[in-house]
């Protein structure tokens, strides 16, 4: 057991070690247009100079992964800070007398709603949105939506099978699965009031079973939860290493950890949520027209690709596939999640689970 634990810290690490550092800097004027077929970055895209700074809620991987693409197709260089998403926000919003990023990139758009309603936000409508659902566009072009995660229950098989499985419990296949006593305190899970994710989920359950129902559910889950991590992504590592049997995670993330060899288990319960990510020019920042480019060029089909097949996460294009190894979205069962209520509800929510369900653990 202490190797596993100390695997898991290690691997704990490993995924959210965040870089304070720029992996770019470089201010000097691109010496090559944009090359990628998309209308907003063909050959008469003029030329654009200096860097770009991006606050990313992205794994930090793929940031630096889409760097380095960017500034091979573009010739633009890229500074990066790695953020949770609600830091990521909490520092734009912090900087609007004097902005320093010119995009915030990755998290859900549901994180970007008040940033947009306090003016720290600049309007961009990229005409490479043009064929894309209308979820995926902000109505007042405030944010983009380039990319979608589902979420999913995930389960250590080896641990499983000789501690559940020897009992006749079969794998959880439904969100209430998870109420079945055998999980408590086998059972983590991310705190809603820290963790963009985990407040998906909770929001998942009130639209999937209704307000009272739904914080039945909620509060029969935590007499299984061991304990609280503070991140959505906190929780994949205590499971891949065995240290825990299961929890809630965006799908991606986790099967990006499955490739490395853990065991673990991915599966998508019907009327499970999903998020959509988002990027959004910031106001005021000193490359906006860089920023611009920017996402222009996440919504072409080679970069949607691209970013599928590093990321696992669904691309927003109907032409590009969705991540090998995964089911298509035609094939996961989403719930009627309505992203304008999920952000209107967001504090009240919080605040009552705060109150009923982490108040009571103390």
């Amino acid at each position: 057991m202490k190797c596993k634990r100390w695997l898991s810290m290690c691997l704990a690490m490993t995924m959210s070690l965040s870089l304070l550092a720029g992996c770019g800097g470089g201010d000097a004027a691109a010496d090559s247009t944009p090359q990628a077929p998309d209308s907003a970055l063909d050959a008469e895209t003029p030329k654009t100079g200096g860097k770009l700074v991006v606050y990313s809620a992205l794994n930090e991987d793929n940031t630096i992964d889409l760097a380095e693409r960017f500034k091979k197709d573009t010739g633009i260089e890229i500074e990066y800070i790695s953020l949770g998403g609600g830091d990521a926000v909490a520092r734009v919003q912090a900087e609007m007398a004097n902005p320093k990023a010119d995009i915030l990139v990755g998290g859900s758009v549901d994180l970007y709603g008040s940033l947009a309603e306090q003016g720290a936000l600049e309007a961009y409508d990229s005409a490479n949105n043009n064929d894309l659902d209308a979820r995926f566009n902000d109505p007042d072009h405030m944010w983009q939506g380039w990319y979608m995660g589902v979420l999913s229950i995930i389960v250590n098989d080896e641990r499983f099978e000789k501690e559940l499985a020897s009992k006749g419990l079969k794998k959880p296949e439904t969100w209430d699965d998870l109420l079945d006593p055998a999980y408590k305190d086998v059972f983590v899970w991310s705190n809603p009031v820290t963790a963009g994710g985990a407040y998906i989920a909770t929001a998942c359950q009130l639209f999937r079973l209704g307000e009272d129902k739904g914080w039945d559910y909620l509060k029969a889950l935590d007499k299984n939860v061991h304990h609280y991590y503070k991140g959505a992504g906190d929780v994949i590592s205590p499971v891949a290493t065995g240290e825990f049997i299961a929890s809630i995670a965006w799908a991606h993330d986790s099967f990006k950890v499955k490739q490395q060899g853990y065991p673990l288990n991915i599966i998508i319960p019907k009327q499970t949520a999903y998020e959509v990510g988002g990027a959004a020019v910031v106001k005021g920042g000193p490359n906006t027209e860089n920023a611009k480019t920017f996402i222009d060029w996440l919504l072409t089909k080679d970069v949607q690709d691209f970013h599928t097949q590093i990321s696992y996460r669904y691309s927003v294009r109907g032409d590009v596939a969705s991540p090998e190894g995964l089911p298509t979205l035609d094939e996961v069962d989403l719930v009627d999640y309505d992203r304008a209520k999920a952000t209107e509800m967001k504090t009240a929510v919080l605040e009552k689970f705060e109150a009923e369900i982490t108040s009571a653990r103390a």
